[in-house]
């Protein structure tokens, strides 16, 4: 009887973070934020919702949901550095940082403002 109650419980976190995440990537300023906003709650909502469905109990195979989680664990915070240092390297612009710490260690591409 608590199994249902409790993966229900994580599902509705779960979408919730998934609903966090989806107003971050509308509400963020620049890439390096929505990336960041698209990542950490995509990765924890889809998380907590493959979680809620195995404890639910209904499912034939748990070791695919398990697979799944650390599947997300493993490539989502590598993606998420890879289109980060993309975005700096592209030269977008970014939102509340006064002082660059990387201007010394990475070459940006100038923007174009000729156009």
């Amino acid at each position: 009887m608590i199994g249902p109650i409790f993966g229900v419980a994580l599902i509705t976190l779960g979408v919730a973070f998934l609903l966090i995440a989806a107003i971050g990537l509308i509400r963020l300023s620049d890439p390096l934020q929505r990336m960041h906003s698209a990542t950490k709650a995509g990765t924890l909502g889809t998380a907590l919702v493959v979680v809620g469905v195995l404890a639910i109990g209904d499912v034939a195979r748990p070791s695919t949901g398990i697979l799944t989680i650390l599947f997300l664990l493993l490539t989502l915070p590598l993606g998420a550095q890879l289109l980060g240092r993309a975005s700096y390297l592209s030269g977008a612009p970014l939102e509340g940082i006064d002082d660059d710490p990387l201007a010394e260690e990475l070459e940006k591409e100038e923007e174009d403002t000729t156009a």
